[in-house]
C-alpha cells in the first residue's frame, strides 16, 4: 500500500502543473519580449520588460513549494526560461544598444563588442548548468556567485541608465564592454553573495528597516534607471566585500559553502537544494 501511494506521488510530480509553468511562461515572454523591444530600439521597454521577469521569476518556485506543485517539467522549464530571460535576453539588449556600434572604431572593436555580449550569455549558461549539478547541503545565507537575475539587472539598468542620461559616445561603449563581461565573471565566480533566506515572514524587523522599504520603492518611482542601477551595482559590489570579510572571519577551510541558488534555488520550480 504504501509502495502504491509513493509511486502516485512520484507519478504526480513528473507531470504538468499549470500555475507555476504559467508563471514561468510569463518569465519566458518578458526575456523574448526584451530582446524583440532593443531590435526596435525601444530599451526602456527592455528593461522593464526583464525587470518585470525578475518579478515573476522570484514568485514561480515559491508558488510550487506552496502549493505542492514542483516537477521534474517544471525544474527544467524555469532552467531554459532563466536561460532565455537573463541569460540571452540581457546579452543581446546591450549588443544592439552600443556595444555593435564599437564596429564603427574598426574591425577589432567589433569582434570584441560581440564577444562581450556572449561571454556574458555563455557565464548565465554555465551558472546554470553548474546549480543543476550541484547538490548536497549547503548554506543558505549565501549564493555562490552573483545569481542570474541579479546579474541582468546590473547590465540591462545600466543599458536603461545611459539611455535615460543620453549617454551613447565612446565612453558609454567602453563603460558596456567592460560591465557586460564582468557581470558574467561575477555569475561563475566563487564569490558569496548574501541570500537574503534567512529572514522569514514572521522575523522582527527594526522601525528603521521598516521605513526604509516604503522610502526605496518611493525613489525607484521617481529615479527608476538611476536607484535600480544603483542597487543591482551595490549588490554586485558586496559579493567580493562579503566573500574577503568571511574570509578573514573564518579560517580557510572552514568557510562555509554556500549554495548557488537564485532566489529560491537557481530557479523556481526546482527543488531547493540548499535546505
Amino acid at each position: 500500500m504504501h509502495e502504491s501511494n509513493h509511486k502516485a506521488r512520484s507519478s504526480r510530480h513528473k507531470g504538468i502543473y499549470l500555475f507555476p509553468n504559467l508563471v514561468t511562461t510569463g518569465v519566458l515572454f518578458a526575456g523574448f519580449y526584451g530582446i524583440v523591444a532593443a531590435i526596435d530600439d525601444n530599451y526602456v521597454r527592455s528593461a522593464v520588460a526583464l525587470l518585470i521577469a525578475m518579478v515573476l521569476d522570484g514568485l514561480d518556485g515559491r508558488l510550487a513549494r506552496l502549493t505542492g506543485t514542483e516537477s521534474e517539467f517544471g525544474k527544467e522549464y524555469d532552467s531554459l526560461a532563466d536561460l532565455v530571460a537573463f541569460g540571452v535576453a540581457p546579452a543581446i539588449i546591450v549588443y544592439q544598444w552600443g556595444l555593435v556600434r564599437l564596429a564603427e572604431y574598426g574591425w577589432i572593436w567589433g569582434k570584441i563588442g560581440w564577444l562581450a555580449a556572449f561571454i556574458y550569455a555563455a557565464s548565465a549558461a554555465m551558472r546554470l548548468a553548474r546549480f543543476n549539478c550541484m547538490s548536497g547541503k549547503y548554506d543558505r545565507r549565501y549564493f555562490e556567485g552573483l545569481p542570474s537575475p541579479s546579474a541582468a539587472a546590473l547590465v540591462t539598468f545600466m543599458v536603461w541608465l545611459c539611455t535615460d542620461l543620453g549617454w551613447a559616445g565612446g565612453s558609454a561603449m567602453a563603460f558596456a564592454c567592460v560591465i557586460t563581461p564582468l557581470a558574467g565573471a561575477l555569475m561563475v565566480s566563487h564569490f558569496k553573495f548574501y541570500s537574503f533566506k534567512d529572514i522569514k515572514s514572521d522575523t522582527r524587523i527594526s522601525f528603521t528597516f521598516a521605513l526604509a522599504i516604503p522610502l526605496t520603492i518611493v525613489l525607484v518611482m521617481l529615479a527608476p534607471s538611476k536607484v535600480l542601477f544603483s542597487m543591482a551595482a551595490g549588490y554586485a559590489l558586496s559579493g567580493p566585500l562579503l566573500t574577503w570579510y568571511l574570509h578573514r572571519k573564518h579560517p580557510a577551510n572552514t568557510l562555509p559553502k554556500s549554495g548557488s541558488a537564485d532566489g529560491r534555488s537557481e530557479s523556481g520550480n526546482r527543488p531547493d537544494l540548499t535546505r
